[in-house]
């Protein structure tokens, strides 16, 4: 069921009573759909955030704190809630939790890209001249754009417009002092052959938290599928008897 939440900017897949014990949260150009196996049953909403789904994108280039406003907006009248989220859902939980830690019940995290354990690699020579010739007004922006795609990731290459420039700006943000200060308990579960957001990442940055747990589901990777929805499944359960004690 379609509900609106925050004065009709959100729009969420419902599951059970209101008001919902679980707020999922779905991971980059994903959907809300992709909780349903996860929160059958459970009172339930599964936000399907701007720009993804059915709801329409910002106006402007928001980064995940923007994101996170907009989610505590939408879940601030009913109490704490355990977030579950995947992915780029994931880093807007972490930025809710760490400034409205009064919303969060506890958290349930996959695939979150949270950590850079190594520098991002600098772009080729050939890279950086056409970028500085597009910028002086030297080339045109289709040549750029062009070079932009060659080596773009397929989330870069598919996104457009104001997405586009959202996915670059949130891929260079960084967590570490969000991580910090979470108090909400958290359980985080990766997919052993996680390439988006590798495991070992996410172990460094379940260890930032401070009350974490950290589990790897052997053979999975970064989409929720498989084991992998089966284990988030579980720790979710898990979450919401630990909360309710």
């Amino acid at each position: 069921m379609i509900t609106a939440l925050a004065d009709g900017r959100l729009l969420a897949e419902k599951t059970g009573a209101t008001p919902p014990t679980v707020v999922a949260l779905p991971g980059w150009m994903r959907s809300a759909t992709d909780f349903s196996t996860i929160v059958d049953g459970l009172d339930a909403v599964a936000i399907h955030l701007p720009g993804f789904g059915t709801t329409p994108e910002p106006a402007t280039a928001w980064g995940s704190e923007d994101y996170a406003e907009d989610v505590a907006a939408a879940i601030a009248g009913f109490g704490p809630v355990v977030l579950v989220a995947h992915s780029f859902g994931g880093r807007v939980a972490v930025r809710l939790a760490a400034k409205y830690p009064q919303y969060v019940a506890g958290i349930v995290l996959t695939g979150v890209p949270l950590l850079r354990l190594t520098a991002a690699p600098t772009p080729p020579l050939s890279f950086r001249i056409v970028r500085s010739l597009a910028k002086k007004g030297l080339l045109p922006a289709s040549v750029l754009e062009k070079q932009r795609r060659k080596r773009g990731s397929a989330d870069y290459n598919a996104a457009q417009g104001v997405m586009r420039d959202i996915l670059v700006r949130v891929i260079n943000e960084e967590y570490r002092d969000d991580l910090a200060r979470i108090t909400a308990p958290v359980r985080m579960v990766w997919g052993e052959n996680d390439t988006a957001a590798p495991a070992d990442a996410g172990l460094a940055a379940s260890q930032l938290i401070k009350k974490s747990a950290f589990r790897v589901v052997p053979g999975a990777g970064h989409l929720m599928e498989g084991d992998l929805r089966t284990a988030v499944r579980e720790e979710l359960l898990a979450m919401i008897d630990e909360v309710e004690k």
